[in-house]
């Protein structure tokens, strides 16, 4: 098909999206309907009663101490409309597990964004009871949220306090132990000052960057439309390619024994000391192309 990115960002030329893209900074366009027809016209999206009807898994449920995904549970479908009338975000994930429609807008949208292979893509529906929404959080990963129904309203701030995050934060909550290890500031206890409020409304597409504070409140019932991204990192393609590169060797594959031992740690690291040499003499004769072309098997 074409250009998913152009359906989802028309009349804005894809050079306006790249470059709010490569500033970290979010991007949205209202009155959407011709280019993502394909997506209106799915009958599961008509409404949360139609989603419910088709919906085949477990269905998750924000519960309201926290209001977020960090606090929930798993609902059946029957169940949901009750939690929902209660005033319960649900989360429908992987919806293009059902839809051949939503999977290639899926792949498509990964392919005009130049995401690596070895991305997870899935497609989110959020069903948001009017006055509920998410309390304030970062996400690592790269989301586009098309408003189905409903208004809502969304406040984003640039995260200062740790750049290119590699797990998702809910504001309040504990750090995960290695997203502590390099974080660049302590984490607020608020909305951080200069965010932005964008309304949502059906036709709606927001991009919401990588890493940005962000919350929502429905201001009235809801359902919107995520295609979300976790992409590698260039850790996470070297690390890969590594992995891949020291499979082929026998003495890499032993059994790294004698490390917990003081009596033959010694030993051990003498080895591993042999390896990593090996290693070192290794990496000047690595190129970027080599690993890319081992991770990107499209």
């Amino acid at each position: 098909m074409k250009s998913v990115l152009s359906a989802l960002t028309y009349p804005k030329a894809n050079s306006e999206f790249f470059k709010a893209y490569e500033e970290n900074t979010p991007f949205v366009v209202h009155g959407l309907s011709e280019t993502i027809a394909d997506l209106t016209s799915l009958p599961f999206l008509e409404s949360l009663e139609a989603l419910l009807n088709s919906w085949p898994d477990l269905i998750q449920a924000h519960l309201p101490d926290v209001r977020d995904e960090a606090s929930s549970i798993d609902t059946t479908p029957k169940d949901a409309q009750k939690l929902f009338d209660n005033g319960m975000g649900l989360l429908f994930n992987h919806a293009n597990t059902i839809s051949p429609v939503l999977t290639n807008w899926l792949q498509v949208l990964r392919l005009d964004l130049g995401l690596s292979a070895l991305t997870n893509g899935r497609c989110l529906i959020y069903a948001t009871p009017a006055k509920a929404g998410t309390a304030p959080h970062f996400d690592q990963n790269i989301n586009f949220v098309l408003q189905l129904s409903g208004t809502k309203k969304w406040w984003i701030a640039p995260n200062l306090n740790v750049a290119n995050p590699m797990s998702r934060h809910t504001m309040g909550l504990p750090c995960d132990p290695e997203l502590e290890s390099y974080l660049e500031a302590p984490m607020p206890t608020s909305m951080p000052a200069g965010n932005v409020s964008i309304e949502l409304k059906a036709g709606s597409l927001l991009f919401v960057p990588r890493g940005s504070w962000h919350s929502t409140e429905a201001l009235s019932d809801a359902l919107s439309l995520n295609f979300t991204f976790t992409a590698p990192t260039w850790i996470d393609l070297f690390t890969a390619a590594l992995r891949g590169r020291l499979a082929q060797s026998s003495e890499w594959r032993e059994t790294a024994d004698g490390v917990s031992d003081f009596s033959r740690s010694s030993k051990a690291e003498q080895k591993f000391d042999l390896l990593l040499a090996g290693l070192i003499e290794d990496l000047p004769n690595w190129r970027a192309s080599d690993i890319l072309g081992a991770t990107e098997t499209d």
